[in-house]
Parts: C-alpha cells; sequence; structure tokens
C-alpha cells in the first residue's frame, strides 16, 4: 500500500477509524478489525477520546498489544467526555493526553489533534501546551480537526518559532461533501498541512450498499437516526448514478470514493470505519484506481 507524509509520520492512504469501537462492536470484534487492518497493510489508526464514551481508545490500545510498532496511532481531544472533561485549556490538555495514554496502554501518541476549536482558549495557549507534550515526549505530532481556513491561518500565526505546529487538518469530506474544496484544502497546500478526510464514505452511503427506495440494512451505520442527513433524496440519486459510472469501468462504488480522495494530493490517508475484517479489506484493496482527466471531469458532472 502506498503510503504519504504527516509531518514526519509515514501513514497507509488507506487508514482505520475507530468511531465503531465500543459503540457498534465490542473488544473481541474490534480486535479482529485492528489486526485484519495490519494484515492487509494499514499501519494509520484514527480514534478520539469521546468515541465508544472513551472505550474506543482501550479497545485499539487493546488490540495493538504486542503490536505497536507497526502502528501509526492518532486520537483527538476537545469535545466534551462529559461536563468537566472538555476543550482546550492548557491544565485539561495534558490531563486528557494523559488520560488517552492510559487508555491506549501506550507511551506516546503519533498524533495528537485539537478535535475542534475552542473559542474560550487563545490557540496560542493550547498550541503552547501541546508543544510542552512534544518536548516531553508523550506526542510526536500534533494536528487539528473541523478547522477553517482561516483558523487554520490563524494558528500558524500564533505557534512561535521552533515549536510545535499542525501538521494534519481532519474535516468531513467526501464525494457528496466538497466544501473543503473552497478554502481548507487551498490553506493546506499553502501551509504544508496534510489534509484528512472524515466520512470519506458519507456513512457508508458511497458503499453502495443503500438501494434507493428500500429501508437502510438493519445492521448497518445508515440505519442509526443521526446519519439522516446523509441519505437525502438527492444524495441517494447521486450515488446511485456514481454507483453505475464506476460498474461501467470495472470498479466498486466503494473503489470510486476512496480512489477519488486519495488521488487528491492534500489527502495523506482516507480513514474509513469498518465493523468486520470483510469490510476493513475492501476498504484497503479500494484505492486502486487511477483516475483520468476525462474522468474526474465526468464525476464533477455527475455529483453536482
Amino acid at each position: 500500500m502506498d503510503h504519504r507524509s504527516i509531518g514526519s509520520l509515514r501513514v497507509s492512504v488507506v487508514g482505520l477509524g475507530g468511531n465503531n469501537f465500543g459503540m457498534r462492536i465490542d473488544a473481541t470484534a474490534s480486535e479482529r478489525v485492528v489486526h485484519a487492518a495490519l494484515d492487509a497493510g494499514i499501519n494509520f489508526f484514527d480514534t478520539a477520546d469521546i468515541y465508544g464514551s472513551t472505550k474506543s481508545e482501550e479497545f485499539l490500545g487493546r488490540a495493538l498489544a504486542g503490536r505497536r510498532d507497526r502502528a501509526i496511532v492518532a486520537t483527538k481531544f476537545g469535545m466534551a467526555v462529559d461536563e468537566q472533561r472538555k476543550g482546550a485549556q492548557p491544565e485539561y490538555v495534558k490531563r486528557a493526553c494523559d488520560d488517552s495514554l492510559r487508555r491506549l496502554g501506550i507511551d506516546h501518541i503519533d498524533l495528537y489533534q485539537l478535535h475542534q476549536p475552542d473559542p474560550s482558549v487563545p490557540i496560542a495557549d493550547t498550541l503552547g501546551t501541546l508543544d510542552g507534550l512534544v518536548k516531553a515526549g508523550k506526542v510526536r505530532e500534533i494536528g487539528c480537526s473541523n478547522f477553517s481556513a482561516e483558523q487554520l491561518d490563524e494558528a500558524v500565526r500564533a505557534t512561535k518559532p521552533g515549536a510545535a505546529r499542525f501538521v494534519s487538518v481532519q474535516n468531513e469530506y467526501s464525494l457528496l461533501h466538497r466544501e473543503p474544496e473552497r478554502s481548507v484544502l487551498p490553506a493546506c497546500e499553502r501551509l504544508r498541512l496534510a489534509f484528512l478526510p472524515f466520512f470519506p464514505l458519507a456513512s457508508g452511503l458511497l458503499t453502495g450498499k443503500l438501494e434507493p427506495g428500500k429501508p437502510a440494512p438493519a445492521e448497518s451505520r445508515l440505519s442509526l437516526s443521526w446519519t439522516s442527513r446523509f441519505t437525502t433524496d438527492k444524495n441517494v440519486k447521486v450515488a446511485e448514478t456514481l454507483k453505475a459510472f464506476a460498474a461501467a469501468r470495472g470498479h466498486t462504488l466503494l473503489e470510486l470514493a476512496i480512489s477519488w480522495l486519495a488521488s487528491r494530493p492534500q489527502v495523506a490517508s482516507v480513514i474509513a470505519g469498518a465493523t468486520s475484517p470483510e469490510q476493513v479489506r475492501a476498504n484497503a484493496a479500494a484505492a486502486n484506481w487511477t483516475l483520468t482527466r476525462e474522468e474526474f471531469a465526468e464525476i464533477d458532472r455527475l455529483a453536482t
């Protein structure tokens, strides 16, 4: 599998998201998924302290026991674990990092990400604390998530010379959600930031499993009430059109969704979740379509 850079880290172009761990699958099933990912050549694992009510980090850490040297581990902080554990205040950042290290059972986090901006805390204060964690050896690289281009610029201005800087931003991006193309992706190119797309499969809609006019499969993510924003009539119609486009060229919609993202030079790794070894193997194999300029143009026409 191809590997790309996030700062000093070299990550597989397809990564594994851990938001199913502790929410949709238990520790044993999570371990099967993680081991299948490693065996398929995936080395980048992305989770967060809030996933699975903190269980995701625990399950990922257990699954990587004995194989930690093969994994690049990313996690996030800042969204509310509870009323006391949230935000980007310096003292809490240090506590959140220690809590994540304990749950993961590791001695350092490869990529530690601020999960969302905290308008109550100057970004310089948060960055200073993160720099301290890097210097202490608890974190290798730092990143952010859900940041606008303006907030990325602000973070660059607030970074002191010689201090750790954000090397990545993780925002929603898929064939059905292309907002980052307006300003965040150009900012990544300008600021030399890696881009990490979340919801790359539009919460399962771009796997091709949903049939128009029929309910989502009972065990799928799309059966969950909070995913209804993905299954608008327009999105379902576009997904079907793109599925036919891919099939006419001997590919699946899943391969189109992942390969299209992987073709973007700013994208370092396409982080896709999975609940079974079969799913993670399919995701790992999906970044195999080198799209032509003509195909890109046709996809743009079909997806708008």
